[in-house]
């Protein structure tokens, strides 16, 4: 057993040192600079660093800017995270249904959004939504009606944003999907067939209970990715109007990036990295429920 342990160990080493380095490091540092003053200042004399503890956080709950954007970043992830796996799931089953013809081209039709580069993918959205010669409101007009200004209206910037990254990310999804369904027996559908089940209870009945642990991958996976919304506004809408597209990772960029207040900055990182273990431990005490 230690023979085997030791060589356990000597094949995880790698892996281990790469997730320490890579992962754990960074964590600690950036919690250690969230409770200094770090700005270009420091960056010329170390010095000039100062311990201020827990004051970065302190101004996070008071400001009304850093609130509006975790409150944008939440509705982006509550409304595009489930539509994002409906969607998904909709095209695995019918990709995945035996009378599909073609399956290879319609998967890769499907994926083909989550390989292309997401911001050419925002540049050519945003060209879409354009009020006047965008070819989603030259659509509209045809049927007679007059479409909006998408990213200039803060009552459709973020569904608009919303809908562009439903349609960039289903696709992976949609092959984790399928790799559920294909797992699932044919033996539970037969015996459901037996027992006069239609479509609709096997899928209820069968195909759901079945594809448990994957809606808690594909969930965790889209919720963590959601939560860091970032590209879409900042190429599409610059965090506007009003704000109403601002993310809490444009935030932390600007304040980071822009104005170098990286103690504040690795703040509002730190606030996120909780809500996004919070999210990931709700999602898996749901699950061990079901």
């Amino acid at each position: 057993m230690r023979s085997e342990t030791r060589a356990a160990l000597l094949f995880l080493a790698p892996a281990l040192t790469l997730i320490a380095v890579f992962f754990f490091l960074p964590v600690i540092a950036g919690f250690a600079l969230s409770v200094t003053d770090f700005d270009i200042y420091s960056l010329g004399n170390y010095h000039n660093i100062r311990f201020i503890a827990l004051q970065n956080y302190g101004q996070l709950l008071h400001n009304a800017t850093f609130w509006t954007a975790l409150l944008n970043t939440l509705y982006f992830s509550v409304v595009g995270g489930p539509l994002t796996v409906a969607v998904s799931l909709a095209a695995a089953l019918l990709v995945n249904a035996r009378l599909a013809r073609y399956k290879p081209i319609f998967r890769t039709v499907y994926f083909a959004p989550v390989v292309t580069t997401l911001v050419a993918v925002a540049v050519v959205w945003r060209y879409l939504y354009h009020p006047r010669f965008g070819m989603i409101n030259l659509a509209l007009a045809r049927l007679g009606i007059h479409g909006p200004d998408w990213l200039g209206d803060p009552k459709y910037a973020m569904p608009a944003i919303i809908l562009l990254a439903v349609w960039k990310n289903f696709g992976y999804n949609m092959i984790i999907f399928i790799a559920g369904l294909q797992a699932v027996p044919e033996e539970l559908y037969e015996a459901a067939r037996i027992d006069g089940a239609g479509a609709w209870k096997q899928f209820r009945h069968v195909t759901l209970p079945m594809l448990g642990p994957t809606f808690l991958f594909v969930g965790i996976v889209t919720a963590i990715g959601y939560l860091q919304l970032f590209a879409e506004p900042y190429v599409m809408t610059r965090g506007g109007p009003l704000d109403r597209t601002l993310s809490a990772v444009m935030l932390m960029y600007e304040q980071g990036f822009r104005w170098w207040r990286m103690g504040y900055a690795a703040a509002i990182a730190l606030m996120l990295f909780f809500v996004i273990a919070a999210a990931t431990a709700i999602q898996m005490r749901f699950q061990e429920k079901r």
